[in-house]
């Protein structure tokens, strides 16, 4: 187990270290942890791997209140520790708007952003805030419906639900509002670095036009959407995607 001492708390990540100079940092989403990247740690690439828990998510330590600057600064602790030549990052959802405002506030220390199921603004139904507050299971059944695609096999829904639930509603709504505060689409056009962006073809929570977005924003970008794969694409169709990321991290 790693963790980094970030104040009096600990972050946990978990790291397969090949000794490289180049990292590949996982950023998990809202109500998720660093296990729904599980499939990607397979991945055969020149570089570590590091799939972190955000503040009161998973094995790191609770906090008292969450915020996007909050989750910016431990991804800077991390990165200004560990000291790496290069650092790729790629966020899920909540991750996406938490890699963006890093890159943003230090655009030198990124040397490419990866976006999965993400966009420039996020924001969120209020029925899914609403149902956070007053209806924990009501949101947690709601899942299969809003997160996959109906292709997706029953186990992966229901493994993925039964980790989600284990962070809790609070914290959840706190990820949830979080994201839909961000917006950042005024600074879309001043990414410099390569951007990839990964989108599930039945997406319903961050859609395909999410994507095309930064097509039109960025010159260097690229965008795979992929068949058979709603908002949690990494772990619905885990191959096409380490395919994916594994291609674009070839040096």
């Amino acid at each position: 187990m790693s963790f980094l001492q970030f104040n009096d708390k600990r972050i946990y990540y978990e790291l397969k270290c090949i000794d490289s100079s180049r990292v590949l940092i996982f950023i998990h989403g809202s109500g998720s942890t660093s296990n729904v990247w599980k499939y990607q740690f397979d991945l055969e690439v020149n570089c570590d791997l590091i799939a972190l828990d955000l503040p009161s998510h998973g094995k790191s330590s609770k906090f008292s209140k969450l915020s996007l600057d909050l989750y910016v600064d431990v991804l800077g602790a991390l990165i200004t520790q560990l000291n790496y030549k290069e650092v790729i990052l790629c966020g899920h959802s909540l991750g996406g708007a938490i890699i963006q405002s890093f890159y943003f506030k230090n655009p030198d220390l990124v040397d490419k952003l990866i976006l999965v199921g993400s966009g420039a603004r996020l924001r969120v139904s209020p029925v899914i805030l609403e149902s956070l507050i007053t209806d924990y299971e009501d949101f947690l059944n709601s899942l299969p419906f809003g997160a996959f695609s109906r292709k997706t096999p029953k186990e992966t829904v229901n493994a993925y639900i039964k980790e989600t639930s284990k962070v809790g509603s609070e914290v959840t709504y706190q990820d949830f509002w979080i994201c839909d505060k961000f917006d950042v689409m005024d600074k879309t056009s001043n990414i410099k670095v390569p951007i990839l962006i990964i989108v599930g073809k039945d997406d319903k929570l961050t859609p395909v036009k999410y994507a095309n977005y930064y097509k039109e924003k960025v010159s260097n970008s690229e965008i795979f959407i992929i068949e058979k794969a709603g908002h949690m694409v990494m772990i619905e169709q885990p191959e096409r995607f380490n395919e994916i990321i594994k291609k674009s991290t070839e040096v």
